[in-house]
């Protein structure tokens, strides 16, 4: 089939293509800065927020991945309107150029008052859904790999902290998932019969974990002591910034995503790993796997 990947400078979009390239798929990119993706693909240079280049990009494919998330944006109008802008352009070039299918993938939304990021997910999400006969939209919550840049954030704060303050939100859970079983489902709803009419999965880990006991198994895989410090109260605002300042990561991608640490993220249920026919890794296998990628080209001070 022909497909296309949106986002082909991301880690998810960087670590998809070769894979859809060794199922014998004919693979499009599409990036604003086609010198990044390094992938070895045909690109097209275009800017989903804008629409430009997006008509050339969707000519004669079958399957269009939208793998773009504006979180660091800096539009003045925010990353959420950033988002809606770009899965509206996605979705009408798409439909001018009669592809079939479109797959998402983006993050699990919680009971009651969703953060603003979250919320924005899903009307990617809803968008996708209505927008093509064929949709497959997977939703993870914490994807563990060496490129992943929530996964990034939690390792250079073990890395970095002798002590690990904890705030109330280390009670909640979630489900951490593999990069790699990210991947192959990503490749398989290429493929799926269950797209017809569209299809909305959590894609989720065997293993539920509160967010404290995330942090702490990823310092026992470093071999690392760490004293974690439970605190009984949460300055969102300033321990993000903090937190952000000690992973040298920019707090517009570190905001957003510690806005959403008010609640469980799990999963609606388990049939996503069936459906897709992809076996799933442990935690602990996945963070060992990840760390020695990380370590391929850069050592870790911690391990």
């Amino acid at each position: 089939m022909k497909v296309l990947v949106t986002g082909a400078t991301g880690f998810v979009g960087a670590a998809l293509i070769p894979a859809l390239v060794r199922e014998g798929h004919h693979v499009r990119a599409f990036a604003r800065t086609p010198s990044r993706v390094a992938a070895g693909v045909p690109v097209v240079q275009g800017d989903a927020v804008t629409g430009a280049g997006l008509d050339v990009a969707m000519d004669g494919v079958d399957v269009a991945y939208f793998l773009i998330h504006s979180m660091e944006t800096g539009a003045a109008n925010g990353f959420d309107a950033a988002e809606r802008a770009s899965v509206e352009n996605f979705v009408a070039a798409g439909r001018r150029a009669g592809v079939r299918r479109a797959i998402y993938l983006g993050g699990p939304v919680p009971e009651g008052r969703a953060s603003l990021h979250l919320s924005s997910r899903l009307f990617v999400e809803e968008a996708l859904l209505a927008g093509f006969d064929e949709a497959v939209a997977l939703r993870a919550s914490i994807i563990i790999g060496a490129r992943s840049r929530s996964f990034r954030f939690l390792v250079r704060l073990v890395e970095r902290l002798r002590a690990l303050p904890l705030p109330p939100w280390r009670a909640f859970r979630t489900a951490p998932i593999d990069e790699r079983d990210v991947i192959a489902m990503l490749v398989a709803s290429a493929t799926t019969p269950h797209a017809r009419g569209g299809l909305s999965l959590d894609i989720a880990g065997p293993d539920v974990l509160s967010y404290g006991e995330i942090i702490e198994r990823i310092a026992d895989s470093m071999l690392v002591g760490r004293m974690p410090i439970r605190l009984g109260f949460s300055a969102s605002l300033v321990a993000s910034r903090v937190a952000a300042a000690i992973a040298g990561e920019d707090h517009a991608l570190i905001g957003p995503l510690m806005e959403g640490l008010s609640a469980d993220l799990l999963p609606r249920d388990d049939r996503a790993a069936e459906l897709l026919g992809v076996r799933l890794h442990r935690f602990d296998a996945a963070v060992e796997h990840a760390l020695r990628e990380w370590e391929r080209f850069e050592p870790l001070a911690a391990r």
